[in-house]
Parts: structure tokens; sequence; C-alpha cells
């Protein structure tokens, strides 16, 4: 059963229920308890009458319905105590502080028309955004950022930890909604780095990670690599797309390919994954370029080497902790239903010791 949690006071003490549905069932084990004592009763009710008063005495001996009863009433209280130990109760609060450390990773992912090329299946733009989306799943307290860049960058994500809303703003990254085409890998740069420092706090270690295929069109992407390097933030770059050489899609409102991007001279334009810039930008920001195989692009690399990057504290803030008591209320449970296993039918008798 999943159900919100209750939370309430009792005798000055601040009690949850992880699942309060169970409180719900709980009378009905009472019910049960209190419709199998009435039955013990009824029996031996019905028994007394068929012998009369005189005789019963010796006839039915011990058809009292005092352990019938009691049997009862022990199995209903068990019952009804496991169904309260199953809601999982807990009480006896303590506060703690709960401290969170992690690194700044800003994603700088190229949004240009040459990202939609098919060199990489299903395309360049939607196999980043899968890695990219598998790469948050693996990120345990790390504030992430993401700026989309084409011919000019902006900030699609501030730096956060809400994992689920970074994938969001992520999914929205699509070469067709980019004001300005090109690929302005300094300006994607720079931009993260406005982003990092401005959000910098702990002394936690800064990182970006550049997503793009490297053709760069503006100039001086390493020279914003180098004063990244010089302000201590590691750039690590990917690679996306083969330098074979593919064509650009162009596609309608659904989707749909209707054709592929020409040049002025009416010949296909063919988009090329520059490497080698990527590496040169990554190496004079201290990072690294990471390849992968196949269709994997690589993204995942990032990990080990994040782990490897000072952590800084993020926040620090007061939790309260409470106790599970659900063992509490279990066990009474377990010791009346072994009491009502070894009660019978007849009357409540007790063993006299030799006199």
């Amino acid at each position: 059963m999943i159900a919100t949690a209750l939370q309430t006071t009792l005798l000055g003490l601040r009690l949850r229920i992880l699942d309060p549905a169970w409180l719900w069932i709980a009378p009905l084990g009472l019910a049960f308890g209190a419709f199998a004592a009435w039955r013990s009763w009824q029996r031996a009710r019905a028994a007394r009458r068929l012998v009369p008063d005189d005789r019963a005495a010796r006839v039915l001996p011990g058809t009292s319905a005092t352990q019938g009863v009691l049997r009862g009433g022990a199995l209903g209280a068990a019952l009804f105590l496991l169904f309260v130990a199953a809601a999982s109760p807990q009480c006896g609060e303590r506060t703690e502080i709960v401290k969170r450390s992690g690194i700044d990773l800003v994603v700088a992912l190229d949004a240009s028309t040459s990202m939609l090329a098919r060199d990489v299946k299903p395309s360049r733009i939607e196999r980043a955004r899968a890695e990219i989306s598998a790469l948050l799943d693996t990120l345990r307290g790390d504030r992430v950022g993401i700026v989309a860049f084409a011919g000019e960058a902006f900030v699609q994500c501030p730096l956060t930890i809400d994992y689920s809303a970074a994938k969001l703003f992520l999914r929205a990254v699509e070469p067709g909604g980019m004001p300005q085409q090109g690929t302005a890998i300094a300006a994607a740069l720079d931009e993260s780095r406005r982003l990092l420092e401005g959000g910098s706090r702990g002394g936690a270690a800064k990182a970006i990670l550049l997503v793009s295929d490297g053709e760069d069109q503006e100039g001086a992407a390493v020279d914003a690599a180098k004063a990244l390097g010089e302000a201590g933030i590691r750039v690590y770059a990917v690679a996306v797309g083969t330098r074979a050489g593919e064509p650009i899609p162009l596609t309608d409102a659904k989707g749909v390919a209707t054709g592929y991007k020409k040049d002025s001279q009416g010949r296909t334009v063919l988009t090329r994954a520059d490497a080698s810039m990527l590496q040169e930008i990554a190496t004079t920001a201290g990072g690294t370029l990471l390849e992968g195989s196949g269709g994997d692009l690589g993204i995942l690399q990032l990990v080990p080497a994040l782990e490897k990057l000072q952590k800084g504290e993020m926040e620090s803030r007061l939790s309260v902790q409470y106790a599970d008591r659900s063992a509490q209320v279990a066990w009474p449970a377990f010791f009346l239903l072994c009491a009502a296993a070894m009660l019978g039918e007849g009357a409540l008798r007790f063993r006299r010791g030799a006199s």
C-alpha cells in the first residue's frame, strides 16, 4: 500500500505514520476477534440449553465460554496490532545536520542545425540528449546547469540539484528553437563560465562538459578555454558525429525530412565532426576529450573524472529523523497470537500446586 504519510502529536510526542491506509483496516482485526468471542459464547449457550440446569454440571462439564472469549479477544487484539505495525509508526524525533557536497557542472550543448545529422542514430542532438540524461541519473549532490548554443549562447537551466527539472530543460533544447544559427563555441564557454562563477559557493570544483560536433564558426574558442583553465575550470569535450561527413536534413513542422541543406550554389552541405578542435579546447582547459565506441558518445566516461575533483559543501540544513516503532507494536501481537493458540473452548482453569 502507498499513501501519504500522516503526522500528528500524541501525548506531547511527534508521531508519524508512513502508510496510514493500514490504520483503516486495523479495526477489522478487533471486529474479527469480537466475532470469534461471540461465536464461542453462542456455542456454549446453545449447549447449555439442551441440558437441564440440575444436570448441566455432570453432563456438560467445562462448557463455559471463558477460554473461547479470551481467545477471540487475544486474536482480535493481535490482528489490530499487526495492522498498526504494518502502518509503520514512527516517533521519538531527533534533529540532525545534513550536509550535501559535490561539484558545479555546466553542460554546454550544441544545438546548431548540424546536430540534426544522422551519422549518429537517431540523430546527433537526440543521442546527445539521451546520454546527458543518463549522466544526470548518476549525479549525487552535484549542481548542474545547462547552456544551449548555436550562433549565440544562453542559459537553458541554472545550477540546480533538481535533476528532474534539468531533464525537462534538456528535452527543450532543439535546433529549430535557436534564435540564431551557427556554432559559437567561444560564446558557449564564456556563458558557462559566467554561470559557474555567478553561483559559486562552498569551494566546490567547477567543470564544463562541452558536447558539440566541433565545427566552430566564430573562432576564439581556444582563447576562451585558456581563460577557463586559468580560472581553475576544467573543460571536458565530447565530439558528436563522424569525420566522414553527413548531410544536414531539413524537416517540416512534424519532423518529417523534406530534403537536405544546400549551399548558395545548390550543393548539399556536409557536416563533419572536428575532434581535433575539441581535443585542443579540452587540453587547454585542463580536461580531456571523451571518446566512445559504436553509437556511444562517451559522455558517461565523465563520471569517474568528476569523482576525482574536489567536492565542496553545497548545502547544510536541519533534518528531522524519526525512530521506527513497528517492532515494539509487532512483538505484543506475536505473544497474543501465541496465547490465542494455546487457549481452548472450555472454562479457564488454573492448575493448583500440590499441598
